[in-house]
């Protein structure tokens, strides 16, 4: 019996999905478990595997978004009617809806070819001969673009101002290096340097071999774009940078590598964890006229893929060790690298942390993951002198850059945040009081 398959719902907050890739064709002989299609939900690509066995009979959507549960194709037997199934999808009209012309199209102006023949009159075409005219070149003003007389002699006059604009050199360079004159646009007369320099310029261009190439935005990057344009739009953001020596924290990462390979950012996502619900609001969120606070925080921490960014949360990393949220974290990145994260894997996030300190980075302004309020941006580790106690002294020291939506965030918070946020950063054995 034939079935009709939908737009599977791949999370409590799908709403829509995109076809990106079909693996089967019409007439395809379907098995059960096997990969029918791609879909890209939010920022993920999951495979669509067939739950009935049967013929891909009719593909109602080949690509594109389609809202959860709506049709997408027949799977059936070879010779079963589904006629009636098309007639519920509204495929079986679509199928005899007919192509429309516009009747109300304008003949172009420019000389008129029918059949390979330039269209002109009689004796337009008698004195283009007689001139040595190419009638191709001209643009035709009669009915149906068709070449007059008077375009003949209207181009002829063209030409002839256009000779009073070019030097004898110039038309005898044009000539010898294969320069076509028209092409050169100067509102003063062309000399022969001005062909020289045409000339070479073509030449670069050939050599050069321009070009250009255009595809469509994948749906990661197309929710990447909408949702930064929609927080630069919504958030009246200020960054705010910090220096804090990771002394301590570089020896106890170095303490505690036989039992646990713990990373710096396993160990913010600990401090944050922490301090974040001593500073609610850089925890909360907006919804219209309120603001939401929290007693529980969901750290994303941003993972950088080839197509884009993906933003795995660590939820309720407060009542976390700090070996279970590194593991979690490792776990996490693997399958946002192997495309394995689930939609729910990627909300519900109260905070973000970036970290692109590995690239050499020294400052950066994250931009807020809407509807959180705040972002932390991790830059690298450098050895930098710094005065202890009077004395010069080689440190490494890490710059932290804070992005808070003013809306919620005062400067004097911000700041109140990043100085707890250092202290325990320097002091790393706060995290046991």
């Amino acid at each position: 019996m034939a079935n009709i398959l939908v737009m599977p719902k791949l999370g409590l907050t799908m709403s829509e999905g995109v076809i990106s890739n079909w693996r089967k064709q019409e007439g395809d002989i379907i098995k059960k478990g096997e990969i029918l299609f791609d879909v890209e939900t939010d920022k993920l690509t999951n495979e669509y595997e067939a739950i009935n066995e049967g013929v891909l009979r009719k593909i109602l959507v080949s690509s594109g978004t389609v809202p959860v549960l709506a049709p997408v194709a027949i799977i059936g037997d070879e010779d079963e009617d589904i006629t009636e199934l098309l007639s519920r999808t509204g495929a079986g009209e679509a199928e005899k809806t007919d192509v429309k012309t516009d009747n109300n199209a304008k003949p172009s102006t420019v000389a008129a070819v029918t059949g390979g023949r330039v269209k002109a009159s009689p004796r337009a075409k008698k004195i283009a001969a007689e001139l040595g005219v190419d009638i191709n070149l001209i643009k035709g003003s009669g009915p149906d673009g068709s070449i007059t007389e008077n375009d003949i002699k209207n181009y002829l006059e063209k030409e002839k101002e256009n000779k009073k604009k070019v030097s004898p050199a110039a038309l005898l360079a044009a000539e010898n290096i294969g320069v076509d004159i028209s092409k050169i646009e100067k509102d003063t007369r062309i000399m022969k340097d001005d062909v020289i320099k045409f000339k070479l310029s073509e030449e670069l261009q050939r050599f050069a071999a321009p070009q250009e190439f255009r595809k469509p935005m994948s749906a990661m990057r197309r929710i990447i774009a909408k949702r930064m344009l929609e927080s630069k739009q919504v958030s009246p953001t200020v960054t705010f940078n910090i220096k804090v020596d990771i002394t301590a924290m570089k020896q106890f990462r170095e303490e505690i590598k036989e039992t646990a390979k713990i990373s710096y950012n396993d160990i913010l996502v600990k401090v944050l964890s922490r301090i974040l619900l001593e500073f609610p609001l850089l925890n909360s969120s907006v919804d219209e006229s309120d603001i939401i606070t929290r007693n529980y925080v969901n750290i994303g921490v941003a993972v950088a893929l080839p197509e884009g960014l993906l933003v795995p949360v660590v939820k309720y990393a407060n009542v976390k060790g700090l070996k279970e949220i590194s593991e979690e974290i490792k776990t996490m990145a693997e399958k946002a690298r192997n495309n394995e994260l689930s939609p729910d894997e990627l909300t519900g996030g109260t905070f973000t942390i970036s970290n692109l300190g590995m690239y050499g980075i020294e400052s950066f302004a994250p931009i807020v993951n809407q509807p959180e309020v705040a972002i932390l941006g991790v830059n690298s580790i450098r050895e930098e002198a710094v005065v202890v106690n009077g004395e010069l002294k080689i440190k490494p020291m890490m710059n932290l850059s804070l992005t808070a939506d003013h809306r919620v965030v005062d400067g004097a918070v911000a700041a109140e945040f990043l100085a707890k946020l250092k202290d325990y950063i320097e002091k790393p054995g706060l995290l046991l009081l």
